[in-house]
């Protein structure tokens, strides 16, 4: 990787990375999409190109995760945050009681039970959590068997933990936010319920959120549910009851189409594999340079928060470390600020020798600065 390259390396945690192909293609077509003579943003959401868009979309994602046909695939409006009311809208009537379990492990799950909590009754599943730095064991969690859906974070942007499990509920259904996760690896979806991601990590431009639900779920919306959030007018209307984020619905399509030709969700996850065991092997080299905060099993693949010399970080070389590295043609690496820090964001378009390229970055700076911790 040149350190003069026009593009910069991009670690951001979302709005992430594209790949340069889905740049290049966008690009190429931005004034004339298929001999249309227009944008693509400038297509009728009503007509047969744009109809062609979605329908390609929605047959790539199938055959990318083996998704039966009684699931419906939506492609919304709202981001993360719009399905956390959506969510309990939707589902919180499938049973008379109206209540949902939520496995609260970082910060998106606990702002989806807070959300939660305007339309029904939350059970929290795990006690209240000190310090996000592990997933305490299912023996220890407190389900409810009467709940109408059971909710939970695949994977943690924020404090980089993450599920290498699906969860047992018993039957429940299974809701998960795969935002930050989803197609770095396969999954069965036929274990989950509902499960959604916002675009902007792994599958495309911020703008539309996925929703893969599946059928017998749909049709019990609280009648205070707008229409436009109802799951039911969504699949009636294949994600066009309004003006769907169409730009965007064309970007994931142009994703998707990527990780088709570049081996499938399994591909995505050899590859990921390799780029985390370069890092968290420097981190975990470092004699204590690096600290990882997150107990090993549960370290997200995704994003890597680390602090310089010790779990309080030290503030000056931190920033040190941004500068040099920006110098250095990488950025997005500080922390979320609720955590402070530095974070490693590594979805899928991000390349190996990008992350080659930051290790090497990381063990220079170690030798250069050691003395000062």
């Amino acid at each position: 990787m040149e350190s003069n390259s026009k593009r910069v390396i991009n670690f951001a945690a979302g709005p992430a990375k594209l790949p340069a192909g889905v740049l290049e293609a966008a690009q190429k077509e931005l004034l004339d999409h298929a001999g249309t003579g227009v944008s693509v943003m400038e297509l009728s959401h009503r007509g047969a190109d744009f109809t062609k868009i979605l329908h390609n979309a929605e047959r790539d994602l199938r055959d990318l995760l083996s998704i039966p046909s009684n699931y419906k695939i939506l492609f919304l409006q709202g981001g993360g945050n719009g399905q956390f009311a959506s969510i309990p809208m939707n589902l919180m009537g499938l049973r008379d009681a109206h209540s949902a379990d939520y496995i609260v492990t970082g910060c998106w799950s606990a702002k989806a039970a807070s959300e939660a909590e305007k339309y029904g009754k939350v059970n929290y599943v795990l006690p209240k959590l000190h310090k996000y730095t592990e997933i305490p064991h299912p023996s220890t969690w407190n389900l409810n068997p009467n709940a109408s859906y059971v909710h939970y974070c695949c994977n943690e942007t924020i404090h980089g933990t993450e599920f290498h499990y699906i969860p047992e509920t018993n039957g429940i259904p299974l809701v998960c936010d795969m935002s930050s996760n989803f197609l770095s690896r396969p999954f069965d979806i036929t274990k989950y319920g509902l499960v959604y991601a916002g675009a902007q990590k792994n599958l495309g431009c911020a703008g539309v959120t996925l929703v893969i639900v599946r059928e017998d779920l749909i049709g019990f919306a609280n009648p205070l549910c707008p229409t436009t959030m109802d799951y039911r007018t969504q699949v009636n209307s294949n994600s066009m009851y309004n003006t769907p984020p169409c730009y965007s619905i064309y970007i994931m399509g142009l994703v998707l189409e990527w990780i088709k030709k570049n081996g499938g969700a399994k591909a995505m996850e050899d590859r990921n594999n390799l780029k985390i065991l370069s890092v968290y092997e420097t981190i975990d080299n470092s004699d204590g340079f690096y600290v990882a905060p997150v107990k090993e099993e549960f370290r997200s693949r995704m994003n890597i928060p680390l602090r310089i010399g010790g779990m309080e970080g030290n503030d000056s070389l931190e920033k040190k470390f941004l500068d040099q590295a920006h110098q250095m043609g990488m950025i997005q690496l500080k922390g979320h600020r609720s955590v402070g820090g530095l974070r490693i964001s590594l979805y899928n378009a991000i390349e190996l020798d990008e992350v080659e390229y930051l290790v090497q970055f990381m063990k220079d700076f170690q030798q250069a600065n050691q003395k000062e911790i």
